[in-house]
């Protein structure tokens, strides 16, 4: 065995000792079990907030439902109030009070400033507390999450899974296998770069397995409070309708509601209060004056949206292509085309269905190269289209199809939908040409695209409807901020945004 074969099995082998180190660790430092005490409805002395009891019944992994319970913890307390003026609790609304708020937590607080953002003095409904992006969203709950676990530490209820210096020995540990393997490439006359690469590629994995673990775990304290609150949701689980009650019922059961949400109990108010993203298809605004519901179609489908002049004209160029090959192949054919003779010529060669195929595949690959689409996966399809066993004798009027003349009726079907997508596509760059519009309003969603040289999503709320269509922002165009009111020139045709100004921010 070389030295070099030796460095690699040494390697090899400090990984195997790193993920036993490593799984000893996440044994030794996982969550007690909580023993639930008797049902009860009392909190107890000096009890926990909502939000603190979240991260316990959530078994210190997630803060769930931690934002919801603590806006309703802030109604019980007469800091907010909910109301709910029909019969539909998704149409309550939440309005500040102006009590003093200076005993808040960090985390009341920044829930509290959400509300205040949104509501401003005459109150909002309670869908438009939710995020109009997912980062911000992000950000936003993970400050909430940081500022709930910075009280728990303090109240002896949680701690860190694990200890600094195991977590910066387990850290430490995790290079040495990749140190092994790039003295072993440097000795078996491999450039630096390789070595490096080779050097970090073992410590990647390992990396992600060790800050996916880092995180909370109970205290011997906590696991007691996280048995009285059991006891507690056990209580609230007994009154069958309290899964149900919406959010403005916190004036008759007072901080009861915001518990029962951190427990998981009120599931109503709960799904009702979101903190997230919210929903992509319908954002509360207020642009215009009034609040109400904006519901936003994405034109996901539909062709040629956001397309420039030139690419609306290659797209009609392929479109025609396809249209005109097929009109082409279909009167041009002859039977005689699927005949091969001689005793060593391939049998598969003599089926017509091969033949056709052959014909469609190869003008729709015509097709696909000038609409500048054509990649490996695009052979690939290609291929499969073509594999002799697609055409067994099954196919029986395949054989008859090269007796006839002229297109089939699939080919028809085909060349008329070709030819009206080209006739399509050029309409729309007649149309492209023309002046742009203007249109102002609030934007209440960007959204991406699978494709990165897609263009994005921007739903915009001009104040005069309560249903809108997104328009496509070029990739290449700055990103506006949700909320923001901007000035758009926009080609109705495509729905393409040929420029966004900010009015305000």
């Amino acid at each position: 065995m070389t030295f070099e074969t030796e460095l690699y099995w040494g390697g090899a082998g400090l990984i195997a000792l790193w993920l036993a180190a490593f799984g000893i660790a996440l044994a030794a430092t996982r969550n007690g079990a909580v023993e639930a005490a008797p049902a009860t409805q009392e909190f107890g002395p000096e009890p926990e907030s909502p939000a603190v009891v979240a991260l316990l019944a959530n078994r210190w992994r997630s803060v769930d439902r931690a934002a919801a319970a603590t806006l309703l913890d802030l109604a019980a307390r007469g800091l907010l109030e909910l109301r709910q003026p029909a019969d539909d609790p998704a149409h309550s609304t939440v309005h500040l009070t102006g009590k003093d708020a200076a005993d808040l937590t960090p985390y009341e607080r920044r829930v509290l400033a959400r509300v205040a953002e949104r509501a401003g003095g005459t109150g909002a409904p309670i869908g438009a507390i939710a995020f109009r992006g997912e980062e911000r969203a992000k950000a936003w709950n993970g400050a909430l999450r940081q500022e709930i676990v910075v009280e728990a530490r303090l109240r002896g209820l949680s701690r860190a899974r694990f200890a600094p210096l195991l977590a910066t020995t387990l850290f430490m540990a995790l290079f040495a296998p990749g140190a092994l393997f790039g003295v072993a490439a440097v000795s078996g006359g491999h450039g630096i770069r390789p070595a490096l690469a080779v050097a970090v590629l073992p410590a990647l994995p390992l990396m992600w397995l060790l800050v996916r673990s880092l995180g909370e775990r109970a205290t011997p304290r906590g696991l007691e409070r996280a048995g009285h609150w059991a006891g507690v949701q056990a209580w609230l689980h007994a009154h069958e309708e309290f899964a149900q009650l919406p959010p403005a019922a916190v004036t008759v059961w007072d901080r009861y509601l915001g518990y029962g949400t951190a427990l998981g109990v009120t599931s109503r108010a709960g799904r009702l209060l979101g903190f997230d993203a919210g929903d992509k298809r319908r954002v509360w605004s207020s642009y215009g004056g009034t609040w109400r519901p904006v519901r936003i179609r994405y034109p996901r489908l539909r062709p040629g949206f956001g397309a420039t002049t030139a690419r609306l004209l290659q797209l009609a160029c392929a479109a025609g292509v396809v249209a005109v090959g097929l009109y082409l192949f279909a009167v041009l054919r002859q039977p005689d085309w699927a005949v091969t003779t001689g005793p060593d010529a391939d049998h598969s060669l003599r089926r017509p269905g091969l033949l056709l195929s052959a014909g469609w595949v190869g003008i729709a690959l015509m097709g696909v190269l000038v609409a500048g689409r054509f990649g490996p996966w695009t052979l690939f399809v290609a291929f499969l289209a073509l594999m002799p066993g697609n055409f067994g004798s099954a196919h029986g009027w395949l054989g008859h199809a090269m007796d006839r003349s002229g297109p089939l009726a699939g080919e028809t079907v085909a060349i008329v939908c070709f030819g009206a997508l080209a006739a399509y596509y050029l309409t729309l760059a007649v149309l492209e040409r023309r002046a742009p519009h203007t249109v102002t309003g609030e934007v209440l969603r960007m959204e991406p695209r699978r494709r990165e040289s897609a263009p994005r999503f921007l739903a915009l709320d001009t104040g005069d409807a309560d249903r809108t269509v997104a328009w496509a922002l070029p990739p290449e165009a700055p990103a506006v901020a949700p909320g923001s009111v901007v000035r758009l020139a926009v080609s109705p045709a495509t729905r393409a945004v040929r420029s966004a100004d900010v009015v305000t921010g």
